[in-house]
Parts: structure tokens; sequence; C-alpha cells
């Protein structure tokens, strides 16, 4: 693969042919990954979720140095001791194809900030953004039909809980910061009882807020 950052138009042209190159790549990978391991969810295993994702710039949403990297298999750093999700624009990017109206929500206000400034610059409008405790939620907006957590919670926050509109799932990763923790998804039904599934173990950095 040729380097990404060149000065002129014609190298510019190819960096671009790069990063769609990769970015195919990378949903390949996980289609194969998905297919090789059936345990993985539905999502993962979405075609419509693939489909968006093959769009989405992710090189975008992170620092110039570390473009090269950005469809590689695993997290990158954005500052403020956050990796690429929320904080950088990305989930929200790719949340945006699949929902009507998605509200972000990032503890550091300078991500918050970026973030909504690079969202609107590359035209997700269906996206909001604020700078607040994740782990309050936004209850403004509220009920919400799915609510993702891209940080570990030592538990799950009663009012993510609280907003999650019945027959809505949430996905958080659920663990002590020092080891792996466990992906889960929480799914509310009509009479509001709560059931739990364990995914996967994974590895995220701290959930910051009240709870």
């Amino acid at each position: 693969m040729k380097p990404f950052n060149q000065p002129d138009a014609g190298h510019a042209v190819e960096s671009q042919q790069a990063y769609t190159q990769a970015r195919q790549s990378m949903v390949a990978n996980i289609r194969d990954m998905a297919a090789a391991d059936r345990s993985w969810v539905a999502g993962a295993r979405s075609e419509k979720v693939l489909a968006v994702m093959s769009r989405v710039p992710r090189h975008c949403f992170v620092p110039q140095a570390l473009r090269p990297h950005a469809y590689g298999n695993h997290p990158l750093p954005i500052g403020h001791d956050q990796t690429i999700g929320t904080g950088s624009g990305y989930q929200a990017a790719v949340l945006s194809g699949l929902a009507g109206q998605v509200y972000s929500l990032e503890v550091v206000p300078q991500l918050a900030a970026s973030v909504a400034r690079l969202l609107a610059a590359l035209g997700y409008a269906n996206v909001s953004v604020k700078a607040g405790d994740g782990c309050l939620g936004w209850p403004v907006h509220a009920p919400y039909d799915r609510i993702i957590v891209t940080a570990a919670a030592k538990h799950i926050p009663q009012p993510l809980l609280d907003q999650l509109k019945p027959g809505g799932r949430l996905v958080i990763p659920v663990g002590g910061h020092a080891e792996f923790q466990q992906l889960q998804l929480i799914t509310k039904d009509a009479a509001g009882q709560l059931q739990h599934q364990a995914i996967e173990p994974v590895r995220f950095v701290p959930f910051i807020g009240a709870e």
C-alpha cells in the first residue's frame, strides 16, 4: 500500500483509493471472522451493517498520523486517554446509516466539540452530539430503541436502563478496567423486565462518569 500523506493531487487520488481498498478489506475480514465463529452476534453478520461500514471513511476519525492504520483490527488512540469510538465520532457515523436519529454523548468536552464539527462537515445530519456524563444518559430524548456504550463500566448504570424503551436493547462492556470485560446485551421486554446475555470478552477504556 502506498503512503497516505502525499502533497500533490495525483498522490491524493492514490491515497483515497488506498483508503477504499483498506476499508473493503476490513469489512471482508469482519465477514470472514463472523462466518468462522457463529457465536458472534447477528449484527456482526448483518450485510446492512457491513454495507454502512464499507462507506464510512474511518480514517477521517483518527489523528492524521494514524490514518495509515485506521482500518486495522486494533484500537487507536484519539487523545485524552480515549480510543476510536464515541469520542472520535466513528461509532455515531456508522449508526447514522442504520437509524433515523442518533444521540451521542462524550464525557471529554474537547472531543465532543471536535466530533460535532467533524460529523457536520462530513454530512451526518442525523447525529446530535453533546458533552456530558454517559452514565446519566440523555433523558430529554428518551426512551431509546437502542443504547450502545463504548467504554467499560463496573456495573450497568441505572439511568441507561431507565431510558431504554420496552422492546429496546442496550449493549455495554461490563467489568474491571485492568482485565478483559464481558460485552453484555440487555433486552427490555414489553413489561419492562430485563434479560441479560453475555456476548464475548472485550477490552475497552474505562467508562468515566458519576456511576
